[in-house]
């Protein structure tokens, strides 16, 4: 099954790669490793959640804000491997960060948003090391920004 069909069954699209907001590159490869740079939950250029999670959004809406991310990282991911997912061994490392109100200690559920969307994806064997942040600002005011590290053949 594809990516595309796979995120279909779930409600979900692939979309296209954003364009990013400095000199970078979407993604960048070492041997098996490819590493994902950070995404923002953005779509077509338009940050879909901006504000703090914990004041503008609920952790519910952070959640989807951190799946918006994923979807974006898959984006680049499935450049990455020219549309061959099968190539795809598994998610080895996550980094979440979440713009926050102050007060605000769920940052790893937030990000749960993201693991659970790659988990649910490419199976138990993508549980991953993870990292979450709270920050006080994002690019574009995002509510959430995920990077990645994957494991490809």
């Amino acid at each position: 099954m594809s990516l595309a069909d796979a995120l279909a069954q779930r409600g979900l699209s692939l979309p296209a790669i954003p364009e990013p907001r400095g000199t970078f590159l979407p993604w960048s490869r070492l041997d098996n490793q490819l590493f994902l740079a950070g995404q923002i939950c953005e779509r077509d250029g338009k940050v879909l959640y901006p504000g703090k999670v914990g004041a503008e959004f609920d952790l519910e809406t952070g959640k989807l804000a951190a799946q918006a991310c994923a979807l974006n990282l898959l984006a680049a991911l499935n450049d990455a491997v020219d549309g061959d997912m099968s190539r795809v061994v598994r998610c080895v490392r996550m980094n979440g960060f979440v713009n926050v109100a102050p007060g605000f200690h769920d940052v790893p559920l937030v990000i749960n948003g993201a693991s659970e969307l790659f988990i649910d994806l490419f199976g138990d064997a993508s549980r991953h090391a993870r990292t979450a942040i709270g920050v006080a600002t994002l690019p574009g005011n995002a509510a959430v920004e995920v990077e990645s590290i994957f494991e490809i053949r």
